[in-house]
């Protein structure tokens, strides 16, 4: 098969023929149709987020495709069958806390890296070795523009947080980070499941505006300048806010985490999933008072549950959640540095940049 390659840290992304993936039982084969490629992925590449992955390695995270083979263990999956492949994989032999990868990106702890050792190559190639229970069956009108679809690997992210946070129909979410790529999904995400508020506070006046001609009254931007004004911010969401959900990316100062956390009612609950920190700089300091006496829960989420892949897919597929608004830039697996440099300049709200690593022909978009 074809893939693409990072041989190390630094270096573009090699195109060339590789042996195909060989399955074991528990395991399926997959051509791959389409993945994104997420806006950060030059600094993954470039070794400046210090991703443990092990060069040389075909990355990728998740992606659409099509059954070529099946193991003997697998009773509803078939060949032809069109699928998403979550790239989030979880070690057998441990119930309570399993180790985790994400096949072709990241891994957690040394369990993590022993997985990823064996699962070692993502979907930025024609075809893909995926863990049975990680291929999900996809409606037959995903058919029709497979590459759209793969925003599955976007959305399921702020996903899980939501689940997490136990969000609740007609509840406020405060979404830290809602300019960017993961905090907009998550803003059009809340609603999906039920949110009666979301509020949106960022720097990025266009962005703003954006969610809320797209969203309506149901979303409230707040535009920050300078230090965060959390009185403002309570002001906009117009009563308690039960939810926060902060996605902020490595770069942003832990300040504006702790501003937006602290905006969260008595009894409310706030979920960690952005990267604030793992560069270095300040690390998030919430006063143990205040967290104790106003009874607030305060947890991390790494990704999301697997039964998560499958409410986005029926989000997607009865339209409580519409893909349709979402601009789609294509390339082929030839130009996948040029994919990686157009993610990059073009990470914004509902802005996906995809790979199309098969042959098979998809629809525009």
């Amino acid at each position: 098969m074809r893939a693409a390659t990072l041989t190390a840290f630094g270096s573009p992304l090699q195109v060339h023929h590789v042996p195909d993936p060989r399955t074991g039982n528990g395991e399926v084969l997959v051509e791959v149709l389409a993945t994104c490629v997420p806006p950060y992925a030059a600094e993954v590449f470039s070794g400046e987020r210090r991703y443990p992955l092990e060069p040389p390695v075909v990355p990728g995270v998740g992606g659409i495709g099509r059954v070529v083979s099946v193991g003997p263990d697998a009773t509803k999956l078939k060949t032809g069958d069109l699928v998403w492949c979550d790239s989030t994989v979880r070690a057998r032999d441990d119930a309570l806390t399993p180790d985790i990868t994400l096949q072709g990106w990241s891994s957690r702890g040394e369990g993590g890296a022993k997985l990823a050792r064996y699962l070692h190559d993502g979907p930025f190639a024609e075809l893909m070795r995926v863990p049975t229970e990680n291929v999900h069956p996809l409606p037959d009108s995903a058919a029709a523009d497979p590459a759209r679809w793969s925003a599955l690997g976007v959305h399921t992210i702020p996903y899980g947080g939501l689940v997490a946070g136990r969000l609740a129909a007609g509840e406020t979410v405060l979404v830290s980070g809602a300019t960017g790529n993961l905090g907009s999904s998550a803003v059009a995400v809340a609603l999906a499941m039920g949110a009666g508020h979301v509020v949106a506070p960022g720097r990025n006046r266009a962005v703003l505006d954006l969610l809320a001609d797209r969203f309506g009254a149901r979303v409230s931007p707040v535009e920050l300048s300078g230090d965060e004004d959390t009185d403002r911010t309570r002001m906009a969401a117009a009563g308690p806010i039960d939810l926060v959900v902060d996605l902020l990316p490595p770069q942003a100062p832990s300040s504006v985490t702790r501003a937006t956390v602290m905006t969260v009612r008595e009894y409310g609950r706030v979920v960690l999933m952005g990267g604030v920190g793992m560069l270095g700089g300040a690390d998030l300091a919430l006063p143990y008072p205040w967290i104790m006496r106003n009874s607030v829960t305060v947890r991390g989420q790494w990704m999301y549950p697997r039964t998560a892949n499958v409410a986005m897919i029926r989000l997607i597929a009865t339209g409580a959640l519409d893909l349709a608004p979402e601009r789609v830039t294509r390339f082929d697996l030839d130009q996948v540095n040029d994919a990686v440099a157009h993610a990059a300049m073009h990470g914004g709200p509902f802005d996906r940049t995809v790979l199309t690593p098969g042959a098979t022909q998809l629809g525009d978009g």
